[in-house]
């Protein structure tokens, strides 16, 4: 008996939805950073130099051109034009000094490209027809005005910081941003904003840092923050100081008598540590010594009086009994 052979039969394939559309890949977005660099330039009086060499030079060949042509009746031609040609070059490049100012710089561009900028202070000759923008390097500070903001338990505190700045990239400085100086102050208040929130007045849990208590460690902070909003600017922040810290004027009075009375608290604490110090000490002298034998009783209204003398507010009115 035969068993007929069977032949495996593929499953239709499922109907397509639709044509298959292959994923889109969008291009990144890169942001072109401009650092800055060295900018082409030769000392202003060795330029000066050129400058006058060509152009005696160029007097001459006129000169000698016209002089030949007196003497043999042709002008020389050739030297006329090429004397010519070195004056209007001479005067074209009196646009290439620039004087350089020191704690001062000049960022540089030709027909809108960035070409570099220049440190060296002095006469300076560099490319002509450039745009030439000063840019200051040199250390300045402001103070931010004073904001208000609810710190990280929600009181309402009047801040301000010192911020003591200074340009790096003078590039970036330029390219980067839109007015760098106002770039930092707006920054400089957006960080001192955002520390304040994160961060009590005082009265914070064991360990956490308060803006009144941990000043250093706040201003740190500070410092951190700003250098990293302001970096794109190409500005490094050399150090940061709170200048202004108080309550809000709405919660001023309550907080204050909040401060007196843990003021009252912690003295208080003091005055009864060092008084139950003192009965203690008296105590024992009086045992050791065998001054007065006393029981129990006697001793717990010696305590009480001792400790009613020394901690009270008033001055103590002793009564003496005579025995009488």
């Amino acid at each position: 008996m035969s068993i007929p052979s069977t032949t495996p039969v593929a499953p239709d394939p499922a109907p397509s939805a639709g044509p298959v559309v292959p994923p889109v890949s969008y291009p990144s977005k890169t942001k072109r950073i401009i650092s800055e660099k060295k900018a082409p330039s030769i000392p202003g009086l060795l330029g000066l130099l050129i400058l006058l060499a060509i152009v005696a030079y160029g007097i001459w060949s006129i000169y000698a051109g016209i002089a030949a042509g007196q003497g043999a009746g042709d002008v020389n031609t050739a030297g006329i034009i090429i004397g010519v040609i070195l004056l209007v070059v001479a005067f074209l490049f009196q646009s290439a000094f620039t004087i350089v100012q020191p704690g001062q710089t000049k960022v540089l561009q030709f027909l809108g490209n960035y070409v570099g900028t220049i440190r060296s202070t002095g006469l300076r000759m560099t490319y002509p027809f450039t745009t030439k923008r000063q840019v200051s390097v040199k250390v300045r500070n402001f103070e931010t005005r004073e904001i208000k903001v609810n710190d990280s338990q929600g009181n309402p505190v009047v801040i301000a910081a010192i911020i003591v700045w200074q340009v790096q990239d003078t590039a970036q400085s330029v390219f980067q941003v839109e007015f760098y100086e106002q770039f930092v102050q707006v920054q400089s208040e957006a960080a001192l904003r955002h520390i304040a929130t994160i961060h009590p007045y005082d009265n914070g849990e064991a360990g956490e840092a308060t803006l009144r208590g941990a000043t250093d460690q706040v201003a740190a902070e500070l410092a951190h923050e700003v250098e990293e909003r302001v970096s794109v600017a190409g500005v490094d922040i050399l150090e940061t100081r709170i200048s202004s810290l108080s309550y809000a004027p709405e919660i001023a009075s309550a907080m204050l008598q909040r401060q007196q009375a843990q003021a009252v608290l912690a003295a208080r604490a003091k005055i009864v540590e060092g008084a139950v110090t003192m009965v203690e000490s008296a105590l024992s002298r009086i045992e050791n010594e065998d001054i007065v034998h006393m029981d129990d009783d006697r001793k717990a209204a010696m305590v009480a009086n001792l400790l009613v003398v020394l901690c009270s507010d008033s001055r103590a009115m002793p009564t003496v009994n005579t025995g009488m």
